[in-house]
């Protein structure tokens, strides 16, 4: 799906790593929420409350989730889940254009 229709959006950015990472809330009507932002090259963790999809929409980068020591390199088109109360690792290498589901 390339365009959202119907949604708010919270006009503030989620702003995190000095400006590196930022991000957008979209509200959909039934309280869903997803975030669309921007990765910068750099390594990076997230902690997770609920469990999140993570759609890659450009750029090029590695994940580790939780307890792993596997890296996994996606990019622009791919996507991956991260559990609930967990973190994941990223390395991005090229600038990611990214959409964040959060799964109840």
């Amino acid at each position: 799906m390339s365009e959202f229709n119907n949604v708010s959006i919270t006009r503030e950015a989620n702003v995190y790593f000095d400006g590196n990472v930022t991000s957008r809330t979209v509200t959909f009507a039934d309280g869903t929420t997803k975030t669309l932002g921007i990765m910068m090259p750099g390594e990076y963790t997230f902690g997770t409350e609920k469990a999140e999809l993570m759609e890659i929409l450009a750029g090029e980068l590695v994940y580790r989730l939780d307890g792993s020591d596997k890296w996994i390199a996606i990019k622009g088109g791919e996507q991956f889940n991260v559990p609930a109360d967990s973190s994941f690792d990223l390395k991005v290498s090229k600038l990611a254009d990214y959409c964040c589901s959060y799964i109840d």
